[in-house]
């Protein structure tokens, strides 16, 4: 995938994992119905390398009856949000499958802009589904996406460097203290920029500490005890010396650049599975060393942030039964399965996690042609552990301007006053739920 959007909001471009495996890449293209004046279902998604395959295969099931069509949205995710945004607004017929980021959801439901799922169509999307990437296409206990594909981030290190890895924050501050004065790589990577990776990063920790920001029903702010835990960890971390001088300045890909590249100094690095993968072509030697484990809790096991993409169909869809269908096809375990592997997107589904089976069934399994989950997805155990009990951001129709006011409140983060920082979350949160003050 193209985009640069955080894990809810998507993963980084997955570097070139396999070639194109036969199960999928076999299907023909049909030639494109609109073009002769048959019926169209469009898509309107983030960039994602193979999903074109995957829209190929679902139009050779729907033989002839509709052609899918790939809408490619803008590679970030302020600009995919606004174009839909603004396109539902005025009631445009011509969106029919919505890809929308985990956190999406509930404003567009709301806003009435989504069809709910039901019946038949409703008990396929939610089919051996985990519970919490489920749990982001819901609103008011109504089903409103299919969920397309989840995401957590994993502690990443150098089995070299610290063979034994941590399993809290403190402990790996401790050892990233121990190394530095070692003289060897150190620096814990994280995504500290003021952006929502930020936010990710500070809302895994108040779910690791047991706390919560809002209240579950998303209508008021709670930032109790754990919510303050996790401030005061996020300042420890910043302010010890352990972390990259660009913290400040650290998404997705700069933490990932800084961990592979030659002589790095980081010993760990927090982020999403697509790393696996990149890290094979721009550092083979550090590769050989890398080693995945459970993201680091505070007082337990941690409690990661989900991400990921779901599947809408929209209320002004002038063809929902041929768009329902459509997105349970780009969506179902097999298209999962392909997407895992081809793009890195982890599935929701957790039967995929367990499936041991090449992506192309009739021909000998190959790491490098015909890859299955356990060749071309080592991490996956870890991925799904972390989900069995994961957090979710919190669910509410107001999510972009939480968001907008959380990264500016806790950047940077060297600079939060526990008590301070939590009053002035406090503060701007509720006026945010109320629709009052202004977005800094």
């Amino acid at each position: 995938m193209g985009s640069t959007r955080t894990g809810g909001r998507g993963v980084v471009k997955w570097r070139a994992l396999a070639a194109t495996s036969a199960a999928l890449v076999a299907a023909p293209t049909i030639a494109a119905c609109g073009s002769d004046g048959g019926l169209e279902i469009n898509v309107y998604y983030a960039p994602e390398q193979n999903f074109q395959t995957v829209i190929d295969n679902c139009n050779e099931q729907a033989n002839g009856r509709y052609e899918i069509v790939y809408r490619k949205l803008p590679r970030d995710a302020d600009g995919q949000r606004e174009q839909m945004v603004r396109r539902l607004a005025a009631g445009d017929t011509d969106l029919d499958i919505l890809g929308l980021d985990v956190t999406w959801v509930p404003e567009f439901a709301e806003a009435k802009w989504l069809e709910e799922w039901k019946g038949e169509n409703k008990s396929d999307a939610e089919a051996g589904v985990l519970e919490g990437p489920l749990s982001t296409a819901e609103w008011n206990d109504k089903l409103y996406a299919a969920t397309k594909n989840t995401n957590v981030q994993l502690l990443w290190y150098d089995d070299t460097v610290t063979p034994q890895p941590p399993e809290t924050w403190r402990e790996m501050i401790d050892m990233a203290k121990d190394l530095k004065a070692e003289g060897k790589p150190y620096q814990i990577l994280f995504t500290g920029a003021q952006y929502e990776g930020l936010v990710v990063t500070y809302n895994t920790l108040v779910a690791s500490a047991g706390g919560h920001i809002l209240s579950d029903d998303g209508k008021s702010v709670v930032m109790d005890e754990g919510a303050v835990e996790a401030l005061e960890l996020l300042k420890e971390v910043a302010s010890e010396g352990v972390t990259n001088p660009s913290l400040t300045n650290a998404q997705e890909q700069q933490v990932q650049q800084a961990f592979e590249i030659p002589n790095s100094e980081a010993a760990f690095e927090l982020n999403w599975p697509y790393v696996y993968a990149a890290i094979q072509t721009a550092n083979p030697e550090r590769a050989k060393n890398l080693k995945w484990t459970r993201y680091p809790g505070i007082d337990g096991p941690s409690k990661v942030t989900v991400g990921g993409y779901n599947l809408a169909v929209s209320a002004y869809s002038q063809h929902k039964p041929e768009a329902f269908e459509a997105a349970l096809c780009l969506r179902s375990p097999d298209s999962q399965k392909f997407s895992a592997i081809k793009d890195g997107v982890p599935p929701t589904i957790e039967s995929v996690y367990t499936d041991e089976r090449p992506l192309d069934p009739s021909k000998p399994e190959d790491a490098a042609n015909n890859p299955s989950m356990v060749t071309a997805y080592p991490m996956r155990d870890v991925i799904l552990d972390e989900l069995q009990d994961a957090a979710v951001r919190p669910l509410t129709v107001v999510y972009q301007n939480l968001s907008t006011i959380t990264s500016k409140v806790l950047s940077p983060p060297a600079d939060i006053d526990p008590q301070g920082t939590a009053e002035d979350l406090r503060d701007g949160l509720q006026k945010a739920l109320e629709s009052k003050g202004v977005l800094p």
